[in-house]
């Protein structure tokens, strides 16, 4: 008796230190991932700083709003072939030399469409207000340089390296950071001279990327695969540009409606809306790959909320403290910064129900419900149009369009959360 119980015991402290184990492996993964994230902010909120600081304020709504639509264009690189290459490296990480060669094909064959979308962007939204040489070497810097920067850190999240991907997110930003802060004592501080710091700074981070950060591995092309991972790598990029023109596109409406001088601002306070996302995705991020290798774990509602009141808070607690610390010391961000500053408090709520929508959209990705995923993120933005182009139009004056966000968001939030929970209740596809 004394015996069997002692198995018994002993089965149990077993099962204690194998769960023990295992969360202590999930804990130092995350702790190493967010240190990534930790350092990103600090040298983000330095590059931030120092080149709203630099530019005049409508230089740097120019920037932002274009930069903006570099990242929307980004997405068509490769027709959305990161995808696949980031399922390979967290599924199947033997493949990623195969997966790399489909990824470089295909960048290349996308360059065409790439270019046409730039120049119509440019057409619709920066003729009046920027040089096409200038909007062009900025779409370049984030198509072609800084989105296989991500791609690289993206491999090295999917296969569990967490800290080179922490690293390597540290050291890019950090190089931004430094060309900056080198352009703020440059002898022309204009748009123009920054495009090429920009381009200069994002051609050296892909270097420092590919040559020390990506995994070795022999590039090999197998077209059969590549076409029939083809069509989920078009939807993926169809839904990432749409969900980034969601995301992005108040930047735009703002230029369009109000003017270079109040896009400045927007995009000051937007962006500082931005560094308090930076820790949210790498929770998220490490979710989505918990969510590929099993795809029910958020099947119950208690840790759905859970996980959104969690995001929520953090998200909101950052934006405060900030705040807080500008009302005390508006300058302590600089003197362009301070004009924005007054305003930041006003949109409390905006950046945890920006990051659930976010949040949102990666649990498609995770569950491969890729063309569900298009059609919330279509939906969304058409939303989202309708709402920013009533406040832009209708508030009287900037404090009353940043307060009427709140309302905006939560109706974007609700409806995001509809279309998505939604869709999980159907069969995730595996990869």
């Amino acid at each position: 008796m004394t015996w069997a119980g002692g198995v018994h015991d002993t089965g149990l402290m077993q099962r204690i230190s194998r769960i023990l184990t295992a969360r202590a492996g999930l804990l130092r993964d995350y702790a190493t991932a967010v240190s990534g994230s930790a350092g990103r902010l600090i040298f983000s909120l330095v590059y931030f700083v120092a080149l709203a600081n630099t530019l005049s304020i409508a230089e740097f709504g120019l920037f932002a709003t274009a930069s903006a639509a570099g990242v929307m264009l980004s997405r068509l690189l490769a027709f959305g072939f990161v995808s696949a290459l980031y399922r390979a490296a967290t599924v199947k990480p033997l493949l990623i030399g195969v997966f790399t060669g489909g990824f470089v094909v295909l960048a290349l064959l996308s360059l065409p469409v790439v270019a046409a979308a730039a120049y119509g962007a440019w057409l619709v939204f920066f003729a009046p207000e920027m040089a096409a040489g200038v909007f062009a070497l900025l779409i370049a810097a984030e198509t072609l340089l800084w989105r296989p920067v991500e791609a690289v850190i993206i491999v090295n999240n999917g296969m569990g390296r967490f800290g080179r991907a922490a690293a390597l997110a540290i050291l890019t930003t950090a190089i931004r950071a430094a060309a900056a802060l080198v352009f703020a004592f440059w002898p022309t501080q204009d748009l123009a001279s920054w495009a090429a710091f920009y381009l200069a700074a994002n051609a050296l981070s892909l270097a420092v990327a590919a040559g020390f950060f990506y995994p070795r591995r022999r590039i090999r092309l197998r077209m059969r695969l590549y076409l029939r991972r083809l069509a989920d790598s078009v939807y993926v990029a169809g839904a990432e540009v749409i969900f980034y023109l969601q995301m992005e596109m108040d930047k735009l409406l703002v230029l369009a409606i109000g003017g270079p001088h109040l896009a400045g601002i927007y995009a000051i306070i937007m962006r500082l809306i931005d560094l308090t996302a930076i820790p949210i995705r790498t929770f998220t991020m490490m979710l989505v790959q918990r969510m590929m290798r099993a795809p029910e774990m958020l099947s119950r509602a208690r840790l759905r909320i859970g996980v959104e009141a969690g995001v929520f808070a953090v998200s909101t607690a950052g934006l405060l403290a900030l705040a807080l610390a500008l009302r005390l010391e508006p300058t302590l961000l600089g003197g362009n910064v301070a004009e924005a500053a007054p305003l930041i408090l006003l949109a409390l709520f905006v950046p945890g129900l920006r990051n659930l929508v976010e949040y949102h959209a990666e649990l498609l990705f995770a569950r491969g419900q890729t063309l569900l995923r298009i059609l919330n993120l279509a939906l969304l933005a058409g939303l989202k149009a309708l709402l920013l182009a009533a406040l832009l139009l209708h508030a009287d004056g900037t404090a009353a369009v940043v307060l009427a966000l709140n309302p905006a968001f939560a109706l974007l939030y609700l409806a995001s959360a509809g279309l998505t929970y939604s869709a999980m209740r159907m069969r995730p596809r595996s990869f």
